[in-house]
C-alpha cells in the first residue's frame, strides 16, 4: 500500500477518494504519543468550501499512491468531525517550528516529518531539519538533490522529541529536544550561500540572523550581488559592519561595493577595520570598466585545428602572449565557440580537434561590466582567466586573474 518509508511533504495535498468517490485532498496527519514513536492515528481531509472536514482513521486507508489516496469503505457523513481538538497535527503544530534544545537555543527549523509503516501500522520516526527537504518543498529537486550529496543528513528521531502539551488548541509553540546543540551539523558556507539565494526574502533572513558571527561573515562573502545588497539593507547596520570587520580588504570591497555610495559610506563609518582607506580605495576602483584591464594577446584558434598540431608548435603559438592556459575557439567572425585548458589539450587524443575537446559553456564578461564584477566571478568560478565577449559572442579580450589580482592586497 505504503513505500516503506516516505515524508510529510510528499502525501500532503494528494487526492483522497472514499472508493471510487472523490471527497477532497489530504490536508493534514494526527498522530498520538503511544509510546517512543508517535503513530498516526487520523488523516485530515480538507473539502471545499462550505463542506467539513473529514477524519479517517488510518486503518480505513487502503491504498496511497503516487498521486492518490484511498480510502476503503463507509459512507462520507461517517467521517465528518467538527473538531479535531487533541490530535497533534504534523503539518499545523509540527512543521515550520523552530526547533530548540534541551537550553532553549534555536538552532533549526522543522522542514519534514518521516513517515515509516511498520505492521499495519504509521509512525512519525525523525523531525528533519535538512536544506534538501526544504527546497523539495519548494519545488526544486534539482538543487535539492545537489545539497544532499554535499552535505550530511540533518534529522533528529522522533525519540529526542520531549512530549507536546496534552491540549494544543491552536499550539504556535516550538518543538523542543533533548539534545545539544553541538549535535546540529553546521552547512559550510560556499553551499549555505546557494540554498539563500533560492530562498524566499523571509525565509532567507530567519536562516541567516541564526548564524553566528564568523559563519555569517563567511556565508555574505559567497552569496551572490542581489543577494548581499538584500540581506545587508534588511540587518542592522553595526551587525553588517561587525560581519565585514571580519574580512579582508578585498572580500569588504567586494561586499561594499554592491551597495549605493551613502550605503557604503554608512557602514565604513561603523567599522573598526584597520584598513578602511584601502577598502576605501578598492571600491572606487571596483567601478572601472573591465576592458581597461583585458588583453589581445591570447590564443584564438578555429575549432577544426588538430591537437597534435597545436602542441607541436605550442612554443611558437603563445610566444608573447599574456593568457597562455587557455585556447579560445572562434569561428572565421570571431564568434566565441568555446574554450580548451590547456590541461585538456594534453589529455586529448593527438588526431581529436578543438572543437571535439572544448567546453562550449562558457563563463564570459560583458564589455560594460566592471572590475568589481570579475573580481566576483574569478573569486566565484575560480578561473585564470575570463573572456569579455559583446552581445553577438564575439571575444573582445581577455581578462587575467593575474593581472587584476595586482590592484588587490596580498592576503
Amino acid at each position: 500500500m505504503l513505500e516503506r518509508e516516505c515524508f510529510l511533504s510528499e502525501i500532503l495535498g494528494r487526492r483522497v477518494f472514499i472508493r471510487t468517490n472523490r471527497v477532497g485532498r489530504l490536508g493534514d496527519v494526527a498522530i498520538v504519543e503511544t509510546g517512543k514513536l508517535p503513530e498516526v492515528s487520523h488523516f485530515v481531509v480538507e473539502r471545499s468550501f462550505g463542506y467539513p472536514t473529514l477524519l479517517v482513521p488510518w486503518s480505513k486507508i487502503s491504498l496511497i499512491s503516487n498521486t492518490e489516496i484511498v480510502v476503503g469503505d463507509g459512507e462520507i457523513e461517517t467521517y465528518e468531525s467538527a473538531s479535531i481538538e487533541g490530535h497533534i497535527l504534523l503539518k499545523d503544530h509540527i512543521l515550520d517550528k523552530k526547533i530548540l534544545d534541551m537550553d532553549d537555543h534555536e538552532v533549526e527549523v522543522v522542514y519534514d516529518v518521516k513517515l515509516v509503516q511498520q505492521n499495519d501500522k504509521l509512525y512519525a520516526s525523525e523531525v528533519d531539519y535538512s536544506r534538501n527537504r526544504l527546497l523539495r518543498r519548494m519545488g526544486l529537486k534539482k538543487l535539492a538533490n545537489w545539497v544532499a550529496e554535499h552535505n550530511e543528513d540533518a534529522a533528529v528521531s522522533w525519540m529526542y522529541v520531549q512530549p507536546l502539551p496534552d491540549r494544543l488548541g491552536t499550539f504556535s509553540g516550538h518543538v523542543k529536544l533533548n539534545v545539544l546543540k553541538e549535535n546540529i551539523h553546521d552547512i559550510p558556507p560556499v553551499d549555505l550561500a546557494d540554498i539563500l539565494e533560492e530562498l524566499d526574502t523571509h525565509q532567507r533572513l530567519a536562516v541567516f540572523n541564526q548564524l553566528e558571527a564568523e559563519h555569517a561573515s563567511d556565508t555574505l562573502e559567497e552569496v551572490e550581488p542581489r543577494v548581499q545588497r538584500e540581506l545587508i539593507g534588511a540587518l542592522d547596520k553595526r551587525r553588517v559592519a561587525e560581519l565585514i570587520d571580519e574580512m579582508s580588504p578585498a572580500q569588504a570591497a567586494d561586499v561594499l561595493s554592491v551597495l549605493p555610495a551613502d550605503g557604503a559610506d554608512e557602514i565604513l563609518s561603523l567599522m573598526h577595520h584597520e584598513h578602511i582607506a584601502r577598502v576605501r580605495q578598492l571600491i572606487e576602483r571596483h567601478d572601472e570598466n573591465i576592458l581597461l584591464f583585458s588583453t589581445e594577446r591570447f590564443i584564438k584558434l578555429p575549432g577544426s585545428t588538430f591537437v597534435n598540431e597545436v602542441m607541436e608548435k605550442y612554443r611558437e603559438i603563445a610566444h608573447d602572449m599574456d593568457v597562455i592556459m587557455y585556447f579560445y575557439v572562434t569561428d572565421i567572425s570571431g564568434k566565441l565557440q568555446g574554450v580548451v585548458d590547456v590541461r585538456e589539450l594534453i589529455a586529448a587524443e593527438p588526431r581529436q580537434t578543438l572543437e571535439q575537446v572544448m567546453t562550449d559553456s562558457i563563463i564570459s564578461l560583458g564589455p560594460e561590466e566592471t572590475l568589481g564584477d570579475a573580481l566576483r566571478a574569478f573569486t566565484r568560478y575560480g578561473f585564470n582567466a575570463l573572456p569579455v565577449v559583446d552581445e553577438e559572442r564575439r571575444i573582445l579580450g581577455v581578462v587575467s586573474f593575474r593581472d587584476i589580482r595586482g590592484i588587490r592586497p596580498r592576503l
